[in-house]
């Protein structure tokens, strides 16, 4: 990170990545200024890190804002050195689908632009695996392989995908931008939607998700957040400008990831193979309630397509350029099966999960 001893601006950072990549900056001694529209932003469930959870470290100020307001962000990143910026509107559905647009594109723009009027030494902006799109059978993508089809799944990929390509401009202009894209990030954290994976495998093992989509056959990439938060941290330090990093983990299908998580909790969960059809006429039927009654989808059909299909890649040019290494997944589905675990007895005096 430098010898710069001004704040480090954060966007995202009350969200799923963003605790952890604070709690990592003011582990390095690193004073950040972290943006939320909370005044107490939520630690983690199930936090159990040495001090104070991230966000109430004595060297973080949380400064209210939001990327969709250009002078929030211009007055709270006065005098920052470095930004992060990880905030996006990361969910499979929105009421008003301008929402996705506002928050990732314009947001993204919002956030370039204060960064530009500041001055500020380099960007870290994160964007995702979806803007590769699928991997053909049998291939493992990288940064070099053009996207197979001109189709998005959902409006967050869509979204992220113009912004991206806005920020390779920028790039090109002279604006010091480094672009990163996790995989399917999953770990100790904040249980959202940007932690769905997690999800998974806490349904999974309390047998409320049995189901394996499109017989388990596809393959996605699965990373541990705090392998995430460590790129996150190298492409800061060593990334190329203009440059996009995939920081990934291990490729695995639906059913080889169900079974890793047999073998870590010991125990064999009961698993139904599907077709595509079923899940997708059930994803049909939550997404109809959701427009006529109000009610936020537990799946859409863009959610279970985004399953059906191959997403293998590989994280080799972030460890060439950038030092960059992964957790192996049965590591990865150990530490945060023993979270699981640790959140749900923290849970039971309640009577309540989460």
């Amino acid at each position: 990170m430098g010898d710069d001893s001004r704040p480090v601006f954060v966007t995202g950072a009350t969200g799923f990545i963003g605790t952890w990549l604070v709690q990592a900056l003011v582990q390095r001694g690193q004073p950040v200024r972290a943006l939320s529209r909370r005044d107490k932003p939520q630690p983690p469930p199930g936090f159990a890190g040495p001090g104070p959870p991230p966000l109430e470290h004595e060297l973080v100020e949380i400064v209210r804002g939001d990327i969709t307001d250009r002078d929030s962000l211009l007055r709270a990143m006065k005098g920052c050195g470095r930004v992060f910026h990880l905030a996006a509107y990361a969910k499979n559905w929105a009421r008003d689908r301008t929402t996705f647009h506002r928050s990732n594109v314009e947001g993204m723009r919002n956030v370039f632009h204060a960064a530009a009027e500041h001055a500020v030494e380099r960007v870290v902006w994160t964007s995702t695996i979806a803007t590769f799109g699928p991997t053909p059978r049998g291939v493992v993508g990288d940064e070099s392989m053009p996207r197979i089809t001109a189709r998005y799944f959902t409006e967050y990929e869509r979204t992220k995908a113009i912004a991206e390509k806005e920020a390779f401009r920028w790039a090109a202009a002279g604006f010091p931008v480094v672009v990163v894209n996790p995989t399917r990030v999953y770990g100790p954290g904040h249980l959202t939607e940007a932690n769905s994976v997690t999800r998974i495998i806490d349904a999974y093992d309390r047998g409320k998700f049995p189901f394996l989509f499109n017989r388990g056959i596809n393959v996605g990439n699965y990373v541990l957040v705090d392998d995430v938060v460590q790129g996150h941290l190298l492409a800061m330090e060593k990334g190329r400008v203009g440059q996009r990093y995939i920081l990934g983990g291990e490729n695995a299908t639906l059913k080889q990831l169900f079974r890793t998580i047999d073998r870590v909790s010991g125990k064999r969960h009961f698993q139904i193979a599907t077709l595509t059809a079923g899940p997708l006429i059930f994803a049909w039927f939550q997404q109809m309630r959701a427009k006529w009654f109000g009610t936020y989808p537990s799946i859409t059909p863009a959610w279970v397509r985004t399953y059906a299909v191959d997403s293998a890649y590989r994280s080799d040019k972030a460890a060439r350029e950038l030092g960059y290494r992964s957790t192996p997944l049965e590591e990865g589905i150990r530490i945060t099966y023993q979270w699981l675990q640790r959140v749900r007895a923290q849970a039971q005096p309640a009577g309540r999960w989460m």
